[in-house]
């Protein structure tokens, strides 16, 4: 099977973290056999070098053709003095291969990249997310744009678009694992040292410090509570692993992950549901304990909620081309 192909569209004042997160995620997944499931090219306008963000620059190996060769496109963001920021237009040349690209292609943005697909006309009428602190300008540029500063990223099927830096992570991981399942993602997850999974609904920024010294963490009782999401799991007892009263372990826990105990449990439970599902051939209602929703109806319940899809229809979705094996 030939690998993905992405092109990866960097324009000047290219943020280089943006570029190094698709370049490193896509560039890290492999399957089962080791070989490579994405094969990614950067490519600019006539190959020339392009100005970053960080007083270096780039030399594309690729022109805008590689546009209409890719699978997927993908524009990481740039600093406020490019075009596309301070007036919403980009170079004619640039515009057309987007517009050709968004006809037949996926189309992702990393944060203020959306500022480019916008300025295609990408976005019109279609939910989208950039940087929070770049909302309020995109609105005035953009206002036909349902502009969401508030999450990590949209998926919006044939157009994804992500907020600042880290949840260009996210949002790679995201179109990993929706292309090739839990496993994979993970995979590549640890590869590169990062957290698997965050859904694209959660908030963009925490507003209130991580606490400084590791005594005051409830990275402890995280550890413990993925060992037990088949166990009942109350404040109590998580606060009890970590030495804390419940009130002040709520408060850090929130600090900490931007959401209250119970969301984030729900959370690594759908996730442990998701990976059963993939990898074993357990009825749903075992998915179900294994996972510590008890019921079937219950993970039925969360699994819509959380990813609008019934457990047996993520099975068929997921599960068809990767062997399974049984759990007890």
């Amino acid at each position: 099977m030939e690998p993905h192909r992405i092109a990866v569209l960097a324009l000047d004042d290219l943020v280089p973290f943006d570029l190094g997160t698709v370049t490193q995620i896509f560039g890290a997944a492999r399957d089962d056999l080791d070989r490579r499931l994405y094969r990614v090219r950067v490519c600019g306008p006539g190959a020339r070098p392009v100005r970053t963000s960080a007083g270096f620059q780039i030399v594309p190996e690729y022109g805008l053709e590689e546009l209409a060769r890719a699978d997927t496109v993908v524009v990481p963001g740039f600093h406020a003095a490019n075009e596309a920021m301070r007036s919403g237009t980009l170079p004619p040349e640039v515009r057309d291969a987007l517009t050709a690209a968004a006809r037949t292609r996926r189309v992702m943005s990393v944060c203020t990249g959306a500022f480019a697909l916008a300025a295609a006309g990408l976005l019109d009428g279609r939910p989208a997310t950039t940087h929070w602190m770049h909302a309020g300008r995109f609105r005035e540029l953009f206002p036909l744009v349902e502009l969401d500063p508030d999450v990590l990223f949209v998926d919006d099927g044939d157009i994804l678009t992500s907020a600042g830096v880290g949840a260009g992570v996210d949002l790679c991981l995201h179109v990993v694992r929706s292309d090739h399942g839990s496993e994979v993602g993970n995979r590549v997850a640890r590869r590169c040292v990062m957290p698997p999974w965050r859904p694209g609904g959660q908030a963009q920024y925490i507003e209130h410090p991580v606490p400084a010294t590791p005594d005051a963490s409830t990275a402890p009782a995280r550890v413990w509570a993925l060992a037990h999401l088949d166990e009942r799991l109350d404040l109590r007892s998580l606060a009890g692993q970590v030495r804390m009263s419940v009130r002040t372990f709520t408060r850090r826990f929130r600090e900490e992950t931007g959401m209250s105990p119970g969301r984030w449990i729900v959370q690594q439970r759908v996730e442990r549901a998701r990976h059963l599902l993939e990898t074993t051939d357990l009825p749903v209602d075992l998915v179900a304990r294994h996972a510590g929703f008890g019921t079937g109806a219950a993970l039925r319940q969360q699994m819509a909620a959380v990813l609008g899809v019934a457990p047996s229809a993520y099975r068929r979705t997921f599960q068809s081309s990767r062997p399974v094996t049984a759990v007890k």
